[in-house]
């Protein structure tokens, strides 16, 4: 059974002036464990993708399935727990806390789930370790690199064990020292046994996955082995 499935995906965006058809057709499987990548340039829908994959939006037509279990039944609070246990993001734009300690941002997760508060110290604590900031841990976002706060969102994601990693662009605002190091993360999360699903432009850092699919104006128009991904034709 995979992981994640959907049928037929549609997202129609109304405004007063236009529809903006955002996703066309979508058929997709993400099995546990894969390490895929969405690739395309600005506006081709990836993004949008990654929101209704990720629960953060739904669907405006298509059937969408997590662990083979059909979202549209989940309700508000549903979707928000499956969110927070089975999901972890990674974000261009770190969406750290300011004047908040790494530590305090790591556990944040963690007051929406159904962990013992008396443990959130240490969990945090753990995944702070494994992207290398334990000397940084009381250390507030604006007094570090820009790499650092990326390894901070990484163990922010990880601090709840999600099935699934999302990492939108995780190395646009990163040079390309901290680039690199941050896609060793997330080969080593994979390694692990996460599924990891990246948003990229970047067909060099989409190439580091094992598998991809190439989005167009909102539909895929190609699947298959990262290392082989087509130029897209105008």
């Amino acid at each position: 059974m995979a992981l994640i499935e959907v049928h037929n995906l549609e997202k129609v965006f109304e405004t007063d002036a236009a529809s903006t058809r955002a996703i066309r057709g979508i058929d997709l499987s993400v099995s546990a464990g894969d390490f895929m990548a969405v690739v395309g340039p600005s506006g081709s829908g990836k993004s949008t993708l990654l929101q209704i994959l990720g629960l953060l939006d739904a669907p405006t037509s298509g059937e969408y399935f997590l662990s083979g279990k059909d979202t549209k039944v989940f309700n508000e609070e549903e979707l928000a727990v499956r969110r927070n246990k089975t999901m972890g993001f990674i974000f261009q734009s770190f969406n750290l806390l300011a004047r908040t300690s790494v530590l305090e941002n790591v556990k944040l997760p963690l007051a929406y789930s159904a962990t013992p508060a008396h443990t959130w110290d240490a969990l945090a604590q753990k995944e702070i370790e494994a992207v290398g900031l334990t000397h940084r841990i009381h250390h507030e976002p604006s007094q570090l690199s820009g790499g650092e706060r990326q390894r901070v969102a990484i163990a922010r994601a990880l601090v709840n064990d999600p099935e699934v990693i999302f990492a939108d662009e995780p190395t646009g605002n990163l040079d390309s020292v901290s680039g690199h190091a941050v896609m060793d993360l997330l080969e080593g999360l994979h390694h692990a046994g996460k599924t990891v699903i990246l948003i990229t432009h970047d067909r060099t850092l989409a190439k580091r996955a094992h598998r991809a699919i190439l989005m167009k104006d909102g539909a895929i128009v190609w699947g298959g082995d990262a290392a082989y991904i087509p130029e897209l034709q105008s």
